[in-house]
C-alpha cells in the first residue's frame, strides 16, 4: 500500500526521486559488522533516516573478524531460507552471491535515482552483476593510509611524516628511542595483510601491486620486487609490541590516540575513531599516503547487497534502504562519521577535514592515471578462497621469523594458485 505523495512525505522521503517508492513500514533488517566507534556513529544515521521514512529497523550485527564473523552468520541465514533484507557485502562477494540466485535487482531504483551518472564506473560495475544493480554502494576507503600521533613526532624530532620507506625506519628508531612503540598494529591476518599490501604498492607501484596481488601473476609473486617488499615487511613488525597478537585494530588506534604509539598503518576507518575521540587532523593526529605510495590508491568500499524477499512491502522497504544509502544526506553524514569518502560523485566535500578532501582528490587522480587498485585485504579483489590463503601466508611470515624470504615467496605463489 503506497503512502499519498503529499509534500510531507517527500519530506520524509530524503532524496527519493519517487513518491512511488515510499511505503507504510515494514520490517527492515540490516546485517553489519559496524561495532566500534565511529562505525556505531555510522550506522545509527541509516537507522534514523529508516525510521523517519516509518520502517523499522532490525539490527543485526556481528562483530569482529574484519567481517569474517558477519559472513558465516549470513551464509547460515541463506542457506536456511531466512535471508535478511540487507546485508554488508562487498567486491566479489556480491558476484558469488548474485551467481546463487539469491540478490535483489536494483535496476529500477537504481534507474529512478540515476546511479549510473552518480558513480564511478569502477564503483558500479562492482555493483552489478550480468549489468543489473544488485548492491548499494556506501563509501569508498583508502587503505594505503599511514596515521601518526603529532605529539610523538614531536618529542622524537620527527618533522613531517615519511615519505619513503627510508625515511619511515628513520623515524621509527627515533620513536624507539624515547621507548615507545614505533607501530601500533593488531594480531588479526586482514591487518597483517593490510600492512602488507601498503609495503608492496609503496616498494613496488600499482603496476606491480596489480600484477602481483590481483591478477597472482607467478613471475611477479617470485621477483625481487616481491623479495625487496617481504624484507620491509619483516622490519616493520620489528617495530611492533609483542602484545600485538589477538589485538583489535581500533585498540591499535587508540594506542597512537593515548601517545603510546607513533605510527598505525590502516584504512581511513581510523580516523573515525580519532574524530569519534574528538581528536583533530593535523594537530592531534597526522595523516599520510603509506611509505612510497602517494601517487596510487588502495580502494575498499562498504555496500550493502539486497537479498530477495517474498513480501511485497518488506521489498518496498527494502527499495527505501537502497535509495537512502544512495542519498546524497546519508552518503554526507555516514562518510564525516566513518572517516571514508562519499561513493557519489560530485559531493560538496566543503564540510569534510583535510585527510577526506586529500583522499577524494588522489582517489579521482589514481583513477584517471590507471593507479586506483582494490584492496585485497578488504575482499575487493581475488576470489574468498585465494584472499584467505593469501592472508594465511603473509600472517605466517608475519608472526614467525624463521620463516625465510625465499620461503616466504613459495608460499605466496602456492596461496595464489587457489581458486
Amino acid at each position: 500500500m503506497k503512502l499519498p505523495c503529499s509534500p510531507t512525505t517527500l519530506a520524509l522521503a530524503l532524496g527519493i526521486a519517487s513518491c512511488s517508492l515510499h511505503t507504510l513500514a515494514a520490517d527492515v533488517e540490516v546485517l553489519h559488522y559496524w561495532t566500534s566507534g565511529g562505525e556505531a556513529k555510522s550506522v545509527a544515521e541509516l537507522k534514523k533516516i529508516m525510521q523517519a521514512k516509518g520502517h523499522v529497523w532490525k539490527d543485526f550485527a556481528v562483530a569482529g573478524g574484519g567481517g569474517d564473523n558477519a559472513a558465516t552468520a549470513l551464509k547460515s541465514r541463506v542457506v536456511a531460507g531466512n535471508a535478511p533484507a540487507a546485508a554488508q557485502v562487498k567486491g566479489p562477494a556480491i558476484q558469488e552471491w548474485a551467481a546463487e540466485g539469491v540478490l535483489a535487482n536494483l535496476d529500477a531504483v537504481g534507474k529512478a535515482e540515476n546511479w549510473d551518472s552518480l558513480l564511478p564506473k569502477v564503483v558500479a560495475d562492482v555493483m552489478k552483476y550480468k549489468g543489473s544493480y544488485v548492491a548499494a554502494p556506501v563509501n569508498v576507503h583508502r587503505v594505503n593510509w599511514m596515521w601518526a600521533n603529532a605529539a610523538v613526532l614531536k618529542k622524537a624530532g620527527v618533522k613531517a611524516m615519511p615519505k619513503t620507506w627510508d625515511e619511515f625506519f628513520a623515524a621509527a628508531d627515533s620513536v624507539k628511542k624515547l621507548g615507545l612503540i614505533a607501530v601500533a598494529h593488531g594480531g588479526q591476518n586482514w591487518q597483517d595483510f593490510t600492512t602488507f599490501e601498503s609495503v608492496v604498492l609503496g616498494v613496488g607501484g600499482a603496476k606491480f601491486y596489480n600484477d602481483a596481488l590481483v591478477k597472482l601473476d607467478p613471475k611477479s609473486l617470485n621477483s625481487d620486487t616481491m623479495k625487496k617488499s617481504l624484507e620491509t615487511l619483516r622490519k616493520v613488525k620489528s617495530y611492533t609490541d609483542p602484545a600485538a597478537a589477538g589485538r583489535d585494530w581500533n585498540l591499535a588506534t587508540a594506542m597512537v590516540m593515548q601517545e603510546k604509539a607513533a605510527f598505525q598503518f590502516m584504512g581511513d576507518w581510523a580516523k573515525g575513531e580519532f574524530l569519534a575521540a574528538g581528536k583533530a587532523p593535523g594537530k592531534d593526529f597526522l595523516c599520510a599516503a603509506s611509505p612510497g605510495s602517494a601517487n596510487a590508491y588502495t580502494f575498499n568500499m562498504d555496500s550493502f547487497a539486497m537479498f530477495k524477499l517474498k513480501d511485497g512491502a518488506a521489498q518496498k522497504g527494502q527499495a527505501d534502504l537502497a535509495a537512502a544509502i544512495m542519498g546524497a544526506e546519508f552518503q554526507e553524514l555516514f562518510n564525516l562519521n566513518k572517516g571514508s569518502i562519499p561513493a557519489r560523485l560530485n559531493m560538496n566535500m566543503a564540510k569534510f577535514d583535510d585527510c577526506a578532501k586529500l583522499s577524494s582528490k588522489d582517489f579521482v587522480e589514481s583513477a584517471k592515471a590507471g593507479s586506483l587498485v582494490p584492496s585485497v585485504a578488504h575482499s575487493m579483489a581475488v576470489s574468498p578462497a585465494a584472499e584467505g590463503a593469501l592472508k594465511d601466508v603473509v600472517s605466517q611470515f608475519w608472526n614467525d621469523e624463521k620463516i625465510s624470504i625465499a620461503d616466504g615467496m613459495r608460499n605466496l605463489a602456492k596461496a595464489a594458485a587457489t581458486r
